[in-house]
């Protein structure tokens, strides 16, 4: 083990993944933090505080501190991530650790001065930041470092970015404040209008995951979802299914497939050419959902890979980056 810990953190608007070099991914955890309202304390952080949204009482207030990718609530990340550093490597050490962080593609200097400040007070000696889709490549294995075009897809929570890459570097890129959250509220609207039953975030997520398809099946699955009605104000439950989910994520889906369509339409003739032979690959929790991957191709033409453990390839990529740096040095100067 290093005297000095190499971490790379997914710095995500629904989950925080910290990945340490030699040791994998240490700790997954939703960017969740429930707080006193009266004197702002910091009563708890990541999952145990995912289980209080929609529960808590008047006296705690329960939110995620970034929004869209970026930091949305600069003190409460910073309290986020001293507390997710110091679960991953422990209180106890004699040097502070190297982080690599991840941030959307693009983000402005207050944007990319915050995230590194807030790393910094949480603990890292030194504080880098990388673009989540040149991280994500890099966690995939993808040989971004030749000259020739890979094309990643990133469906986080909070947004979603395609870029395509070349030694080392960003060709084009574009992304749109569409993710995991977004398809959640518009499930929960679809309820709404459809059955006339209000249910919350947690609920329409659960439904995303278990059911949830980007396109109908031949098969339908179904799931009994709670919630009020918006008639009676009483509570009520109703069985919805898969062509439910496939027409309530129409939209937010169509706007990622446009994003990806002006990525393609942007991307130079010869590295055009790489990616229709090698095809585009999809990380992110958003590449999980049922049959994404084989709509984009569709729309595209292009063929869509699916990552293994897309989830954790951003992670994996910020933490692998360390052994790269030198190669990144005028990708990250941007930053």
């Amino acid at each position: 083990m290093p005297l000095v810990e190499e971490i790379g953190i997914d710095l995500g608007t629904v989950n925080v993944l910290v990945y340490v070099r030699g040791r994998g991914i240490v700790l997954q955890e939703p960017s969740v933090v429930a707080q006193q309202i009266d004197n702002g304390e910091v009563v708890a952080v990541g999952e145990e505080a995912r289980a209080m949204m929609g529960r808590a009482p008047e006296t705690i207030q329960v939110r995620r501190p970034l929004r869209d990718g970026v930091i949305a609530d600069y003190r409460i990340t910073q309290k986020m991530l001293f507390y997710f550093i110091n679960r991953a490597i422990g209180k106890t050490r004699l040097f502070k650790p190297r982080v690599f962080v991840t941030v959307p593609f693009g983000v402005t200097q207050v944007e990319s001065r915050a995230v590194r400040e807030a790393a910094l007070e949480a603990g890292a000696s030194r504080a880098y930041l990388i673009p989540e889709p040149l991280a994500g490549a890099i966690g995939a294995g993808l040989p971004i470092h030749t000259p020739g075009g890979h094309m990643v897809v990133d469906l986080g929570g909070g947004a979603s970015e395609a870029a395509v890459l070349s030694v080392y570097g960003v060709v084009t890129s574009a992304a749109v404040r569409v993710g995991g959250v977004r398809m959640d509220e518009s499930i929960a609207a679809y309820v709404r209008r459809k059955y006339n039953l209000m249910i919350g975030q947690p609920t329409a997520e659960e439904a995303k995951i278990r059911i949830g398809s980007a396109i109908p099946l031949e098969d339908s699955m179904r799931m009994e979802v709670q919630g009020r009605d918006q008639v009676t104000g009483l509570p009520r439950s109703v069985e919805i299914t898969t062509d439910d989910i496939a027409e309530a994520l129409e939209e937010p889906i169509a706007l990622i497939i446009n994003m990806v369509k002006s990525v393609l339409e942007r991307t130079p003739p010869e590295l055009a050419s790489d990616i229709i032979d090698r095809g585009m690959t999809m990380i992110g929790g958003g590449a999980l959902l049922r049959n994404i991957d084989q709509l984009l191709t569709q729309e595209t033409g292009v063929p869509v890979y699916v990552a293994d453990a897309p989830m954790a390839c951003v992670a994996v990529g910020a933490g692998k980056a360390h052994a790269l740096l030198p190669y990144l040095q005028r990708t990250l100067q941007k930053l």
